[in-house]
């Protein structure tokens, strides 16, 4: 069964109701064309309107709707082969960050990024898509692979946050993000990161630095999760619609905001509701960038890729 959030309970009615009129014209015989017709073009109406309107929370809602593709299902439909590769050499394998070498169109690229789970099981093996500095680290001696053999780098950012647990800490979890990104603002290759789904805090920026930055159209990005938010400043999860409004954390927002480069449509009603055509739309946009990014220099890159983050936040002085 399809799952549907709360604002799609209209939608989820209407479309039931298409069924059973299409079964009954089966079963029975009786010509309902016209009936189909005009409930299929309400039904597109009503998704139309819904969805062009939705709130910054309902928004986060879609980010993280269970059926939405994670990194693997973009990376086996948008590449013609893939190699995963494993392990950061010091610890163990993290199951929540997945990387290897693609075959994109006609470029190699090592795409690295978060993965969640479908089902409890997956989920809990993939730590709900939270890294521990192991999966940094694993992310980092990928990256310095790619650069080797000139590859260029994709990074789907797709985190609730890195993994707070206390062994995380005691391995060096500040360390690791940190280390990560400094070593992505000086990698040689193109780098493209690509918010697919949820962008948390430190977890997402580890994956986030990159010559250019793209977000799909319902996901977040924020030092924080609503959730979060409010229990830090009403002490209670229930304000976390308010929180979401607050922090303006949105693919437009951080548009608005010069903190991205584009936003990446999706599907009526989110990637989801046809993964296959988001895949490919992702992999023209993905072939498109690492293009026009091979046209430049490292030199360039480099220096334009840390002038670009040194200019994120604005000092506001008080004269009088």
């Amino acid at each position: 069964m399809k799952h549907y959030l709360d604002f799609e309970k209209t939608i989820f009615e209407l479309e039931r109701k298409l069924e059973e009129m299409k079964q009954l014209s089966v079963d029975s015989g009786m010509q309902v064309v016209e009936q189909v017709k005009e409930l299929e073009q309400k039904i597109e109406k009503l998704k139309i309107e819904t969805y062009k309107k939705l709130t910054r929370w309902q928004r986060v809602q879609l980010a993280r709707h269970p059926e939405r593709p994670y990194t693997l299902d973009y990376i086996y439909t948008l590449s013609d082969s893939f190699i995963e590769l494993h392990g950061d050499r010091q610890f163990k394998d993290d199951t929540a960050i997945v990387g290897g070498f693609a075959t994109v169109g006609a470029e190699t690229l090592m795409i690295i990024g978060h993965q969640k789970g479908r089902d409890t099981e997956q989920r809990l093996w993939r730590n709900f898509g939270m890294a521990n500095p192991e999966g940094y680290r694993k992310a980092q001696r990928l990256m310095k692979l790619a650069e080797k053999f000139n590859k260029p780098i994709i990074t789907m950012i797709d985190t609730p946050g890195a993994y707070p647990g206390v062994e995380a800490e005691e391995r060096g979890q500040a360390e690791a993000i940190a280390k990560s990104m400094f070593e992505m603002f000086q990698l040689k290759v193109p780098i493209l990161a690509i918010v697919i789904g949820e962008g948390a805090s430190g977890g997402a920026i580890g994956l986030g630095i990159g010559d250019k930055v793209f977000m799909l159209e319902n996901t977040w990005y924020s030092v924080i999760s609503p959730e979060s938010c409010s229990s830090i400043l009403w002490r209670d999860w229930a304000h976390k619609e308010q929180a979401a409004q607050a922090l303006k954390l949105t693919a437009q927002d951080m548009l608005n905001n010069q903190l991205i480069d584009k936003i990446i449509p999706e599907p009526i009603g989110g990637a989801h509701k046809d993964a296959k055509a988001m895949a490919n739309i992702l992999k023209d946009h993905i072939l498109k960038e690492i293009a026009e990014l091979q046209k430049q220099t490292p030199e360039k890159r480099i220096a334009q890729r840390i002038e670009r983050f040194s200019q994120i936040g604005k000092v506001m002085k008080n004269e009088k």
